[in-house]
């Protein structure tokens, strides 16, 4: 998606240097993908080697001064998760973003995530729903393929903010694979507005910190 995928990390006197996808260097990111020989490669570690490689992403890499830092984590409450969460808690977590699609099955799984984060002491900045019905690029009409306000409900249930629905849009996926910039090139998608809506909510609900 950014456009990173063969790039290497180097060693620095503060640690791992971060690969920046932009001249400015305004986006930098760390991934497990870098260290590996083959991009095709699985990497079947223990609980223990991947619960230190994760506090090495955190610790032991040169971020330098950043406005946020974004961990992407995949659903579950496993241990990834708690060691993500113990490596943070030092730095003062903003809170968590949790996303979901309307469908029963998807928002089960995230019901568990936010009971996670209670129980962990992770602020939940609030739910988003993905996937929220396909728009028509010819018609604009609207159809909810996976069902339609799972994630509204659920926040409204667990009492965290919703923070929005996101609709299908191919173009999106497109920009995606291609690592393109979606929101300056279809700024007329049904999607834009949506995005650009659940980012004015999350910086105003968690402002960055100046040191």
């Amino acid at each position: 998606m950014l456009r990173a995928q063969g790039r290497a990390v180097h060693q620095c006197d503060g640690g791992w240097v971060p690969v920046y996808v932009d001249q400015e260097q305004s986006i930098c990111l760390m991934s497990v993908g870098f260290l590996l020989e083959n991009p095709d490669e699985a990497v079947v570690w223990r609980g223990p080697k991947k619960n230190a490689l994760i506090k090495q992403f955190v610790s032991d890499v040169a971020w330098g001064q950043l406005d946020y830092l974004v961990v992407d984590t995949p659903p579950g409450t496993s241990d990834e998760h708690m060691a993500t969460v113990d490596a943070l808690r030092p730095y003062g977590p903003l809170g968590a973003l949790v996303v979901t699609t309307p469908q029963a099955v998807s928002v089960g799984d995230v019901r568990r995530e936010l009971t996670f984060c209670r129980k962990t002491g992770l602020r939940v900045l609030g739910v988003v729903e993905n996937m929220s019905g396909f728009v028509c690029p010819h018609c604009a009409e609207c159809t909810s393929i996976f069902s339609r306000g799972g994630g509204e409900e659920l926040a409204s249930h667990a009492g965290v903010p919703f923070l929005g629905s996101v609709p299908l849009d191919p173009e999106l996926t497109k920009s995606l694979e291609e690592g393109r910039d979606f929101i300056r090139e279809f700024p007329e998608s049904p999607a834009f507005p949506a995005l650009l809506s659940i980012a004015q909510k999350v910086l105003t609900e968690a402002p960055a910190r100046v040191p």
